[in-house]
């Protein structure tokens, strides 16, 4: 039975006790009221503006009279502007909190969501990783309860980050009406907002809590696979569930953040993204695990086929990523490219790239069938698909809550801390609650010998 390291849980709760407390002075240092906004502005302006000065041309009477004339507007225009640096970075940690919370909750979905493929699908290879899977999966509780906090907050206005839910939006009548968001208020709604993304999170959780259940039952069951058929079944609701939830769910908490944007692609977009990185972290705790002789029957063959879906999904999100880009790009449609203009424009350096990161990378570094079996050049790719794919949610999200008010620091790095820890104490603590091995699964054997399997195929084929 695995004993989960008294050093690796005080990482944990460092990394998590450190994160909090830089969220929370992200919280409190962030600028209150528009002079504190206007003094922001002129700090990052100093230098600009003394080069300015010092090149400027002496100015007349007349132009000295066309500046008091036009002295009100620039005002005016200054306090605006102000004012919407203002709201950007009140709403940078929440933004940053978000990023960092929807990365780590849809990572455990879709490992989930993997999991129950594996059930469906009755595939016999990955048997020996069940129980790696389903302790990542138990991250699913306490993202969920952070991010019903965050569906709050946001439906209370407590936070700014969906701009359709300020007051006056669906009102005509009001400075604030929106014409486009009003057109979309029969989905774009709080009441149906709130109600569609807990079903999300109670439908997850349920399968996750059940599944979870029964496969610890299966074994010391000793009733003719029923617990296992059970188990099918369950996974076979829980894959229709998300195959509907997924897309809702990229729409209301992603695609809600922009909402004159739309693409039909976007929730397969998310999908990419979120499963790529999933097969990743169960590469990563599976690697470590075996290092530590925690998973003995593990092999590099399970390694190898890890490593495959990393790359194989690495290019089916890169399929993605140019299928929308191009659509919308050859569609020149202004409500389209506004979206793409945005983050070129103002997030040019991480939206070309994560692109690299994504896709570049792990094809140089994964398509090599020998170097899909070596852990360390996995985990070498995987850190890369990681840090690209949290870009990736990063430039998703950043330039509908906080537009060009961007740059990596505290908030980021804090939320990343926070969450890399909770993840770290969750898994491993719940990996050392159960049998390291998945003995009831009737797949189990194959699972175990996978290796001399694949050994045997290849000798018939160099045979032929």
């Amino acid at each position: 039975m695995y004993q989960f390291s008294g050093k690796l849980k005080t990482f944990s709760i460092a990394l998590m006790i450190i994160g909090a407390l830089g969220v929370g002075y992200s919280f409190l240092t962030a600028p209150k009221t528009v002079e504190d906004a206007k003094e922001i502005i002129a700090s990052q302006h100093d230098s600009h503006e003394t080069t300015a000065a010092t090149h400027a041309p002496a100015t007349d009477s007349h132009e000295k009279t066309d500046s008091h004339s036009n002295a009100k507007t620039s005002e005016h225009a200054n306090d605006e502007h102000a004012e919407h640096v203002l709201h950007a970075l009140q709403n940078k940690p929440w933004a940053a909190t978000y990023v960092a919370l929807f990365f780590f909750l849809g990572i455990s979905l879709l490992v989930l969501t993997f999991y129950a493929i594996q059930r469906v699908a009755q595939a016999g290879w990955s048997i020996v990783l069940f129980r790696v899977m389903e302790a990542i999966t138990a991250n699913i509780v306490p993202a969920s309860i952070l991010m019903f906090v965050v569906i709050m907050t946001s439906a209370g206005h407590l936070n700014h980050l969906f701009v359709w839910m300020a007051d006056g939006t669906f009102d005509p009548a009001s400075p604030n009406y929106d014409a486009i968001v009003d057109g979309k208020k029969w989905w774009l709604n709080i009441p149906g907002w709130t109600v569609r993304s807990i079903v999300y999170l109670v439908g997850w959780n349920v399968y996750r809590f059940l599944t979870r259940k029964w496969s610890i039952a299966e074994d010391t069951a000793n009733d003719g696979n029923k617990i296992y058929k059970k188990n099918y079944h369950a996974s076979v609701v829980f894959l229709v569930f998300f195959m509907i939830t997924e897309s809702m769910m990229s729409w209301d908490w992603i695609m809600g953040l922009d909402p004159h944007w739309f693409s039909t692609l976007f929730g397969w977009y998310v999908l990419a993204t979120l499963l790529v990185s999933a097969l990743t972290v169960i590469a990563f705790v599976t690697i470590y695990l075996r290092s530590k002789g925690h998973l003995p029957f593990v092999n590099d063959s399970h390694i190898h086929d890890l490593a495959k879906y990393m790359f194989g999904f690495s290019v089916f999100w890169t399929y993605l990523w140019f299928a929308q880009f191009m659509l919308i790009w050859y569609a020149d449609m202004s409500e389209e490219t506004v979206y793409f203009i945005a983050r070129f424009n103002e997030y040019k350096l991480p939206f070309l790239g994560m692109v690299v990161m994504n896709f570049v990378f792990p094809i140089l570094l994964l398509i090599n069938s020998d170097f899909k079996s070596r852990p360390w050049f996995v985990v070498i790719g995987g850190l890369v698909i990681l840090a690209g794919h949290y870009i990736d949610v990063f430039v998703m999200i950043m330039p509908a809550t906080v537009g060009d008010q961007w740059f990596f620091g505290i908030p980021e790095i804090s939320a990343l801390a926070f969450f890399i820890g909770l993840f770290i104490f969750v898994t491993f603590r719940a990996f050392a609650n159960a049998a390291p091995l998945a003995k009831g699964n009737p797949f189990l054997q194959e699972s175990e010998h996978y290796h001399y399997y694949n050994i045997e195929h290849e000798g018939e084929e160099n045979h032929h």
